[in-house]
């Protein structure tokens, strides 16, 4: 018997409907056949997710969306913001799958190279992501971080330019780091990838796709969050005013 098609929750943390489209397709472009890309974002919120204030802010709506899609019975969730801003949270909160789009690209990028580099939007967010390599432990996989110095928002603009500093900044770090793979650093590069690694002839991982695959390969192997220890549900408490009835299950 074939497997159940599944139905895959694409969470934007940022509010951006545009972004929003621009990571679903990504998503959908590598989706097995069958499956489906539920792509979704916070009503309220920040417009663009480019500091530790912003992540913040983008938690709850990401928590919010987690909630409805553990509701509507989704097979996996998805962070698509490279911070990963609420993952620990949003475990807790989940049964399905939950992948952060950072977590997924360095997880990637080093089953195809031993060394990697990230480009990502401004400056100030390179302190996060180190902060990330640090946590998931692939900070000696990391040759070099590399920022195109562009708000988030500027990829989608429609002029151009902010792609173009992402191939550029994708070169220097072929050429200079030593890396044998690039991370893009934001979920609104993430149809730049294909097109990249074609031109460049190294791996271009977004994390996006790459979190795709792993929530179908999850899927395929029977595996879902642990409610053991940390990751178990919510202490049920009553929690009051827009919070209320979040950790319901």
């Amino acid at each position: 018997m074939p497997p159940r098609p599944l139905v895959i929750q694409v969470i934007n943390p940022n509010t951006s409907e545009a972004m929003t489209a621009t990571i679903a397709a990504a998503a959908r472009v590598v989706a097995a056949p069958g499956n489906e890309i539920l792509a979704v974002c916070p009503q309220e919120g920040a417009p663009s997710i480019e500091g530790h204030f912003d992540e913040a802010v983008a938690a709850l709506g990401v928590l919010e969306q987690v909630r409805l899609g553990r509701e509507a019975g989704v097979d996996g969730h998805i962070i698509a913001c490279f911070g990963d801003p609420g993952l620990l949270a949003a475990r807790e909160l989940a049964r399905a799958p939950v992948i952060g789009i950072a977590e997924a690209a360095m997880h990637f990028a080093t089953l195809v190279a031993t060394r990697f580099s990230i480009v990502t939007t401004l400056p100030r967010t390179l302190v996060i992501a180190r902060h990330l390599l640090h946590q998931y432990g692939f900070e000696r996989h990391c040759a070099e971080l590399h920022a195109i110095d562009l708000p988030v928002l500027a990829l989608e603009d429609g002029s151009g330019v902010a792609q173009e500093k992402v191939r550029a900044q994708c070169i220097q770090a072929i050429e200079r780091d030593g890396s044998g793979a690039v991370v893009l650093g934001c979920g609104g590069m993430a149809d730049l990838a294909r097109q990249l690694t074609h031109e460049l002839g190294v791996p271009v991982i977004d994390g996006v796709s790459a979190a795709v695959k792993m929530i179908e390969a999850l899927a395929a192997l029977g595996l879902r969050t642990s409610k053991q220890g940390d990751l178990a549900y919510p202490l049920a408490k009553p929690l009051s005013g827009r919070f209320a009835g979040l950790n319901e299950r």
